[in-house]
C-alpha cells in the first residue's frame, strides 16, 4: 500500500509546551512573560545606548548593539507563541507556521553565532594587533562581516527547511515541544530520515563548527600573547575586556552542543527542553547584564541615556 505524503497537506501540529499540567501553565506564562519583557527592555536599552553615545561607535559595541537586535528577534520568533500556547487549550500551530518559525529560529540563532565569531575576531585584533586595529576593523569590514554572518545563516536554514518540507507525518502530529525545533519535528516523521539527519548533522557541523573553531582560534591567540605581557595588572586588563564575551560564548554554545550534536535515538524530551530555554530565552535575557554590569563603558553609555531622557 503506497504510503501518502502529509508534508503538504496536514494542517498543522500540536506543540505541548514545557508542561501539560494545567495548573503549571499560568505561572509558567507569568515567569516567561517577565523573562520576554525583560529581554526586550534590557537589549533594546543596549541598542539605544550604544547609538546615542558617540564614544560607543566602536567595532565592539557595533557587534554588541547588532547581538542585542538578533536576541530580540530570536526570542520574538518563539516567546509570544509560547506564550499564546500556554494559555490556549488547543495549542495549535498550522503546517506553514511551524516551517516559518523553524525557519527564522535557525536563521537568527545562527546570526547570533556568527556574531560572536566577529566580537571574538575584534578582541583578537584588539589585543594581538592593537596598532592595525583601525584598519583591520575598518566599518567597511565590520559592515561585510554583519551581511557575511546573515546570508550564510539564511542559506543555511533555508536549506534546512526544504529538507524538513518534504518529510511525510502519517501519525501522529504532537510536537513534545514549545515551538517547531528540528529535533522534535523529525521524530514524528514517518519518512526514512536518515539520509536527512546526515545532511542536518553534516552541514550544521559545518556552519556551527566554523565561528566556534573562530571563537576557540581567537582566544588561543589571545591567551599566548597576554601570557606575554610581564605586569599582572595587564594580564588582567587584557583578560577583563573578553570576560562578557567568554561567559556568553559559554552559555549559549554549551547548550547548542547538548541538544543537537547527538543522535536522534538519544533525543531527550525534558532534558532538550530545559536546555533548550537556556540558549532561546535565559541567554538572550542575560546579555544586557552580563555586557553592561562590569562593563565601564556601557555603564556610561546607559548614564547617557537616562540623562538625555530625563533632561
Amino acid at each position: 500500500m503506497e504510503m501518502k505524503n502529509y508534508s503538504s497537506s496536514i494542517s498543522g501540529f500540536i506543540l505541548l509546551g514545557l508542561s501539560s499540567n494545567p495548573q503549571m501553565q499560568k505561572p509558567l506564562f507569568t515567569v516567561f512573560f517577565v523573562m520576554y519583557l525583560i529581554t526586550l527592555v534590557g537589549n533594546g536599552l543596549i541598542i539605544l545606548a550604544i547609538h546615542s553615545d558617540s564614544r560607543l561607535h566602536t567595532p565592539m559595541y557595533f557587534f554588541l548593539s547588532n547581538l542585542s537586535f538578533m536576541d530580540i528577534c530570536f526570542t520574538t520568533v518563539i516567546v509570544p507563541n509560547m506564550l499564546v500556547n500556554l494559555l490556549s487549550e488547543t495549542k495549535f500551530i498550522s503546517y506553514m507556521g511551524c516551517l516559518i518559525q523553524m525557519y527564522f529560529f535557525m536563521a537568527l540563532g545562527n546570526t547570533d553565532s556568527y556574531l560572536l565569531a566577529s566580537m571574538a575576531i575584534d578582541r583578537l585584533v584588539a589585543i594581538c594587533n592593537p596598532f592595525h586595529y583601525d584598519v583591520v576593523m575598518s566599518p567597511r569590514r565590520c559592515l561585510l562581516l554583519l551581511l557575511g554572518s546573515c546570508t550564510i545563516s539564511h542559506l543555511h536554514s533555508l536549506l534546512r527547511v526544504l529538507l524538513m518540507s518534504r518529510l511525510s507525518f502519517c501519525a501522529s502530529h504532537v510536537i513534545k515541544h514549545f515551538f517547531c525545533d528540528t529535533q522534535p519535528v523529525l521524530k514524528l516523521s514517518c519518512s526514512d530520515t536518515s539520509s536527512s539527519q546526515m545532511v542536518v548533522m553534516t552541514e550544521t557541523l559545518a556552519v556551527i563548527a566554523t565561528p566556534f573553531l573562530c571563537i576557540l582560534f581567537s582566544y588561543l591567540r589571545i591567551i599566548v600573547t597576554v601570557l606575554k605581557i610581564p605586569s599582572a595588572a595587564g594580564k588582567w586588563k587584557a583578560f577583563s575586556t573578553c570576560g562578557s564575551h567568554l561567559t556568553v560564548v559559554v552559555f549559549f554554545y554549551g547548550s547548542i552542543i547538548y541538544v543537537y550534536f547527538r543522535p536522534l535515538s538519544m533525543y531527550s524530551v525534558v532534558k532538550d527542553r530545559v536546555a533548550t530555554v537556556m540558549y532561546t530565552i535565559v541567554t538572550p535575557m542575560l546579555n544586557p547584564f552580563i555586557y553592561s554590569l562590569r562593563n565601564k563603558d556601557m555603564k556610561r553609555g546607559l548614564r547617557k541615556l537616562r540623562d538625555q531622557v530625563y533632561s
